[in-house]
């Protein structure tokens, strides 16, 4: 037996090891930094004293959620309702609009002040207005959402778009490919790396917008139950929403990096 084939064997043994201990970690550091986190959150409520109606500690936080859990996952459905709802309409409405900003020249500087005057305004200025037109429903809760959601996926989009090299275009276009085979075969491939970062952008201030809503306008979502919870002093409540939100904004981003890894396989793999 050669040296060369030790070694291969070697190598074979080896890279399933170093998968599975790269997966261990990929799960163990973030339930370490979270356990560690809660740690020193009692603690800091022990040593300090502190008052629940200030600060709960997370076995206040974990005795609200029991009490009224079935109330409020019924809120969470309601704040991931139209977080998914208003993401995706910000991608169906981002995504084509970024394509003519890439393709057109024109159309760029046409719209793009426009963009950026509309993502300027601060959006918890806007909610109240959203409420006067559309009412206490969903409706504007989805709005302010996408109003979030929007900016972020056309900008990653159109520069995804633009950062093709020429020499990839003309390449397929020696090969008398029309302009939409050589948009669908290589621009919007080559783009697709910077789309994910405009999504991933865009899904954790979609959670954000729906809370922002929710605050200025809602009879339901844990905005909502945020708001009243803080009338009623009922600090342990709102803090059980908060942690909610969260688990939320990571489900929705870890859902997109797995969909990301699914799609584009080879770009993680020249990372």
């Amino acid at each position: 037996m050669t040296a060369a084939s030790t070694g291969r064997r070697h190598v074979r043994r080896t890279r399933p090891a170093l998968r599975l201990n790269g997966r261990a970690a990929d799960w163990g550091l973030p339930v370490l930094g979270l356990v560690a986190v809660v740690a020193l959150w009692w603690l800091a409520t022990i040593v300090f004293s502190i008052e629940k109606l200030l600060v709960p500690s997370p076995k206040d936080v974990f005795d609200s959620f029991t009490a009224q859990s079935g109330y409020l996952l019924e809120q969470t459905w309601v704040t991931l309702l139209e977080t998914v709802e208003g993401f995706a309409v910000a991608v169906v409405v981002g995504i084509p609009i970024a394509m003519l900003i890439a393709g057109s020249r024109l159309l760029e500087k046409m719209i793009y002040p426009l963009l950026l005057a509309v993502n300027a305004v601060p959006k918890i200025a806007i909610a109240p207005i959203l409420v006067v037109w559309m009412g206490f429903g969903q409706l504007p809760k989805v709005v302010m959402v996408f109003l979030l959601c929007f900016f972020p996926v056309v900008i990653s989009t159109a520069v995804g778009l633009k950062s093709t090299p020429s020499e990839l275009t003309e390449l397929v276009r020696s090969y008398d490919a029309g302009h939409m085979q050589a948009f669908f075969k290589v621009r919007f491939p080559y783009a697709l790396p910077q789309v994910m970062v405009g999504l991933k952008t865009a899904i954790s201030l979609a959670v954000i917008g729906a809370v922002i809503a929710e605050f200025v306008g809602a009879d339901s979502g844990l905005g909502f139950v945020i708001v009243q919870s803080g009338s009623s002093a009922d600090t342990p409540l709102a803090f059980a929403a908060m942690v909610l939100l969260g688990i939320i904004s990571i489900v929705l981003f870890y859902g997109l990096v797995a969909l990301e890894k699914v799609l584009l396989p080879w770009a993680e793999a020249n990372q």
